[in-house]
């Protein structure tokens, strides 16, 4: 059995067939353990990071970052005996030799075989084993710790290893540079649960950062404060990316379509061209709404959390989908499938573009539930580490255009899903309120649906009870539930 073993790029799930490559974890001449992150890749659907499916030594890298590459081809080469001596450096990727084992029924990817049960290899049922256990990437991509020379390497369990000690060959490329904390043995850092977890949502790594709590603790400000840094760093690494964008000498520039921009417009062009869209406008009264949220966030319960009137535009549309059961709906051709639960859909614009995650069953939630689920969905969608599960299914879906000033819009309807509703940015304005103008929190709902399922007066009920909600929160409240 060979040593070097070829790495295939495999079927992230969703029937995917390429991925670009973001950025490589690793690079030739490292040590890495099995089951290591080793490259960042995004496709259609989200940024992943994906682990070695073998321990050992780097050997060669096959693409570049940026590079995009389909499903089953080669993208690293890893000598799993490194202690063995020097070995032939791979011109390319190559086929990888067939194991002595029983022969399986599914045909192996591209590649050569693989074996079953492993990332990219047959799994029972003709699918094919995607990363289990591994979905998006849930911290920040960070190096692994180098041994070196002469130190013993830990083999991972449960892989079976020889009797005698493995002894790492010194490394054949440049130092990596040092991390933020102190050189030397990594330790834990010291932190509660709440705090790991927050670390972990914004993928800030605790041992970089210097503790400000008692006995030196990582405290909820310390992360807090490390993540504005880290986005600071990345805007002005955006900055730096888009000066490189300059116009060529026709005054013109030529911005690749690919990813989650390309999916997005296609699932757009589909949706505009199949679904017979009516968008509807209903501009309401939020006054009560806004005070309704002020005394929210003022609950000692509720401290922490984040209470926009996102929220309450979304608890709106649940509680009138339990009324109007059918808004909830799918077109499939001969049949209208009705569903019993909501997974609703919050628009979020990202750096990669925009996409629609989606949060499930929400209809099952409290208040205080909904309010922490779509903090976290939308926290994970701009840090760009959204699964592609959460974004399948969805049923209905709330966007917030009045976060840029706008007034309203038409939503196209996210393929599947048969109601849209937008909600405009909050404005005081002149209103009649009990037989006088009074200035109040004024905005405009723009409801888009699905014309074949939902008619005129359907689509009508709906937006006025989502509008009577947001009048009056409470005697809503008292009146549906």
């Amino acid at each position: 059995m060979s040593r070097i073993k070829q790495f295939d790029l495999p079927d992230l799930g969703e029937g995917l067939t390429e991925g670009e490559i973001l950025k490589w974890l690793v690079k030739v001449g490292d040590v890495i353990e099995l089951n290591q992150p080793i490259v960042e890749v995004e496709t259609a659907k989200a940024a992943v990071e994906i682990p070695a499916k073998w321990g050992g030594r780097v050997q060669t890298i096959f693409h570049p970052e940026g590079a995009t590459v389909e499903v089953g081809t080669a993208i690293i080469a890893i000598d799993t005996e490194p202690a063995a001596g020097p070995a032939a450096e791979p011109t390319g990727p190559v086929p990888a030799p067939s194991r002595p084992e029983p022969p399986q029924p599914e045909i192996p990817p591209p590649g050569g075989a693989i074996e079953p049960g492993m990332i990219g290899g047959p799994a029972p049922g003709g699918r094919t084993a995607v990363l289990v256990g591994y979905g998006p990437r849930t911290t920040a991509a960070k190096r692994r710790p180098r041994r070196a020379a002469g130190e013993l390497a830990q083999p991972a369990e449960p892989m079976p290893v020889s009797t005698g000690p493995l002894t790492a060959q010194p490394a054949q490329a440049e130092p990596a540079p040092a991390g933020p904390g102190p050189a030397g043995p990594a330790t834990k850092a010291l932190a509660k649960p709440p705090v790991r977890k927050l670390a972990r949502d914004l993928g800030v790594d605790l041992a970089g950062l210097r503790g400000s709590g008692p006995l030196g603790s990582v405290t909820r400000d310390d992360v807090l404060r490390a993540n504005e840094q880290a986005g600071s760093t990345q805007d002005g690494s955006a900055q730096n990316e888009s000066a490189a964008l300059l116009p060529g000498p026709d005054r013109e520039q030529r911005i690749p379509v690919k990813g989650v921009r390309k999916l997005t417009a296609e699932n757009m062009v589909a949706s505009a061209f199949t679904a017979p869209h009516v968008t509807e406008f209903l501009t309401v009264d939020l006054t009560r709404s806004v005070k309704a949220l002020d005394r929210i966030r003022s609950q000692p319960d509720w401290q922490g959390i984040r209470v926009s009137p996102l929220l309450m535009v979304a608890r709106a549309m649940l509680l009138a989908a339990r009324r109007h059961p059918l808004v909830n709906s799918t077109w499939a051709g001969d049949e209208i499938v009705v569903k019993e639960y909501v997974n609703l859909g919050i628009a979020a614009a990202t750096e990669r573009g925009l996409i629609v995650p989606n949060i499930k069953d929400a209809g099952r939630l409290t208040t205080r539930e909904l309010a922490e689920a779509m903090a976290d969905l939308v926290r994970t969608a701009k840090a760009g580490r959204t699964a592609p599960a959460d974004m399948a299914g969805g049923t209905m879906t709330v966007t917030n255009v009045g976060v840029f000033g706008v007034d309203s819009g038409t939503p196209i309807l996210p393929p599947g899903e048969s109601a849209i509703l937008a909600i405009g940015t909050i404005r005081k304005a002149p209103w009649v309120h009990k037989e006088k103008i009074r200035i109040r929190q004024v905005a405009t709902l723009a409801l888009s649906f699905d014309h074949r399922i939902i008619d005129g007066e359907l689509g009508s009920a709906f937006l006025r009870d989502v509008g009577a909600f947001l009048t009056d929160p409470e005697a809503a409240l008292l009146a549906w539930t």
